[in-house]
């Protein structure tokens, strides 16, 4: 899959983060501040949780994946309100990649 999709989307969050807050539900996120995206960061990660114990227990997939999606929104619009976007984590994963998961977490320990 493309980053294409990630890139349209931090477009319109970026766009719709100067907007009346009555215009869209991302406005209003970001007229409410950070502590109110956050909290539904928060929110969307308990459930992506959630969905992940209910598909080890025969649950479905697509809730899974749906409040995955979720999250990854929400984790976009809190990017976008900080003046991130999904280039910068898209480099830092691009940087990880052929590290081992414990080279790589020792070399934050160290910073």
């Amino acid at each position: 899959m493309s980053d294409a999709i990630l890139s349209a989307l931090a477009e319109v969050l970026e766009a719709r983060k100067s907007a009346p807050a009555d215009s869209s539900y991302v406005a209003s996120l970001h007229a409410k501040g950070l502590n109110k995206i956050l909290e539904k960061v928060g929110e969307e990660a308990t459930e992506t949780i959630i969905a992940a114990k209910d598909v080890a227990q025969g649950g479905s997939t697509a809730d899974l994946v749906g409040e995955t999606a979720d999250l990854w929104f929400h984790s976009l619009v809190m990017l976008s309100h900080l003046g991130l976007g999904p280039d910068e984590v898209l480099a830092e994963l691009s940087r990880r990649f052929g590290l081992s998961g414990l080279e790589e977490k020792a070399s934050r320990t160290q910073k």
